[in-house]
């Protein structure tokens, strides 16, 4: 056999082995941030269908405000990055399943505010939306690096204005938002894509490796999250 025919080769199966080890490790990315939307949508309906839950919770200002704003105290003060280098790919799924129940309580009450069909209408709009915009990150050959400074420059305006609306309790400033969000959170979930495809590398171990997944999972889980209550907000018609 003739040298040329032996160089190509190992490149061949170095590239072979990488795609069958990145499609593995997005494959545990999805499938753990779904996981945690299906305990999302448990927690939530099974929360909505107990009034003693609800007024318990929604009947006190102060511990409903608690609740709303749980999800993202969890996010903060839970997934830093030096507590995670120091836990397992085990503690921190733990960890995810928990946030993800946690947010499912504060989100209990859109089974009161919106019918269920507005609700299942909007999840599979967003699931479609979601998906595709996924797909592109992934595929793309653009560097979106760029494109995600400027979505988390537009989460912070976003932050900044529904704060300020609790007190104007504009339908305009709403319906802005709203429309605003949908934008950020679409490209918040190609970026993330795209980010979690270039954090792999099959050199770093199963471990680390493993870890990484679930931190991806976490991204696309508050991209999903983020995208489908903006898209209830424009898209719902409350009861």
């Amino acid at each position: 056999m003739q040298p040329d025919q032996m160089t190509p080769q190992p490149t061949v199966t170095r590239a072979t082995t990488y795609d069958a080890g990145l499609r593995a490790h997005f494959q545990k990315v999805y499938n753990t941030m779904s996981l945690g939307l299906l305990v999302t949508g448990g927690v939530a309906f099974g929360v909505s269908n107990s009034p003693a839950l609800m007024e318990m919770i929604f009947g006190n200002k102060i511990i409903a405000l608690l609740v709303m704003f749980a999800p993202m105290a969890f996010l903060w003060f839970g997934f830093n990055a030096n507590s995670m280098m120091r836990k397992s790919v085990a503690e921190i799924s733990t960890m995810f399943y928990a946030l993800s129940a946690v947010w499912g309580l504060s989100l209990s009450f859109i089974f009161l505010a919106y019918t269920a069909t507005d609700i299942a209408r909007v999840f599979f709009i967003t699931a479609g939306m979601f998906a595709g915009t996924s797909v592109y990150g992934y595929t793309t050959k653009k560097d979106l690096s760029g494109m995600g400074g400027m979505m988390v420059m537009g989460m912070i305006g976003l932050i900044i204005a529904s704060l300020v609306n609790l007190f104007l309790q504009s339908t305009m400033v709403q319906f802005v938002t709203s429309v605003c969000a949908v934008i950020i959170y679409t490209g918040l979930v190609a970026w993330n894509t795209q980010q979690i495809k270039e954090s792999y590398n099959a050199t770093y171990g199963g471990e680390a490796n493993g870890k990484m997944a679930v931190m991806g999972a976490l991204q696309l889980y508050v991209d999903f999250i983020g995208l489908f209550m903006s898209l209830l907000q424009l898209l719902g018609n409350r009861r």
